[in-house]
Parts: structure tokens; C-alpha cells; sequence
């Protein structure tokens, strides 16, 4: 019956529709910012042919040499001061912390990934919505704050007698308008 029910519930959940269609609205967003980088890189490119034309390969070969010497000399410093300090109680230890550590990254990224598809899914649902040409969920309730009255039902006035109160309401208010001009 729990397979029943978890296959039932899988297969009647929108999100991954959703997250598909988002994640397609998403691409086609992308797709449209693709002519104006081409138009960028069509302007930019004779500059940065000159450029590349005009350097001198010796110059270049020469920086390689010195960040390939720096790189050489950083990683020889590293790996004399990672087996100096090599002790094997010291080594099991940090084994643990960095055992550890992995964990909780891949706890964080875990979380990272649920809070991104779920935010591609609310987007594909956006999306879908604006597809069916229905309106927001949040649209309506911003709606409901602003015009309250409106967004109750109203009901035709019945040909029911007035309640006894309202003059006594009216008269509150006339009297309540009058004391602001009387002090002035």
C-alpha cells in the first residue's frame, strides 16, 4: 500500500513539470541575449586580432616561464612543509576532519540544490500560469489587500428594512464633524 501510495504521489506531482518548463523559459531568456554577444564580439574582434598580431611571442614565452617558475616553487614549499609536519596521530586526525568537513559540504550543497530547483520550479510555474494566461496567486492577494470590499462577494441589497442603528450612526458622524469646526 506505501508503494501505492508514494508511486501515486510521484506521479501526481506538477513540480518537475514545472521545473522543466522553468528551466526552459530560463533557456529561452538566455537564447535571446545570444545575438547581441555575437554583435559584441563581431565589434570587438579586429581589435583583439591587432592586439594578438602585435604581440611579441618571446614576451610571452618569457611570463610563462616566470609563472611556470612561481608555480614550481609555491607547490616544491607546500609539499617540503606537508611532509615536515607529517605525524601519524596528527595524519588520522586530520583524515577525521577532513572526512568530516566532506560531509558537511555535501550536506550544504545538498541544500543548495533543493533551494535551486525549487526556485526553477516556482519559476516554471510562473510560467506555465503566464502561458495559461491565468493570473497570479500573488497578483490576487495583493488585489484582496488593496480593495478588500471587492474581492468579497456582494450581494444585491435585499428589500429588507434598515437596521435601527444607522441614524443613530449618521448622527454620531454628523456630530463627530461638527466638533473639529466648532474648534477651529
Amino acid at each position: 500500500m506505501a508503494i501505492a501510495d508514494d508511486l501515486k504521489k510521484t506521479l501526481t506531482d506538477p513540480t518537475p513539470l514545472y521545473f522543466a518548463a522553468g528551466t526552459a523559459d530560463l533557456a529561452v531568456q538566455q537564447a535571446r541575449k545570444v545575438p547581441g554577444l555575437i554583435e559584441q564580439l563581431r565589434a570587438e574582434a579586429p581589435a583583439r586580432i591587432e592586439a594578438v598580431k602585435n604581440t611579441d611571442p618571446k614576451a610571452v614565452q618569457e611570463k610563462a616561464k616566470e609563472k611556470a617558475k612561481e608555480a614550481q616553487e609555491a607547490v616544491t614549499a607546500t609539499v617540503a612543509e606537508v611532509f615536515g609536519a607529517i605525524d601519524a596521530k596528527k595524519l588520522g586526525e586530520t583524515a577525521q576532519d577532513l572526512a568530516l568537513r566532506g560531509v558537511g559540504v555535501a550536506a550544504e550543497y545538498a541544500v543548495k540544490a533543493k533551494e535551486a530547483y525549487d526556485k526553477v520550479a516556482e519559476h516554471g510555474e510562473q510560467t506555465v500560469r503566464a502561458w495559461r494566461g491565468e493570473v497570479s496567486e500573488e497578483i490576487v492577494d495583493i488585489a484582496v489587500v488593496v480593495e478588500p470590499e471587492a474581492a468579497e462577494p456582494v450581494a444585491e441589497p435585499a428589500a429588507e428594512p434598515a437596521p435601527k442603528k444607522a441614524p443613530a450612526r449618521k448622527a454620531a458622524a454628523k456630530k463627530a464633524a461638527a466638533e473639529p469646526a466648532d474648534q477651529s
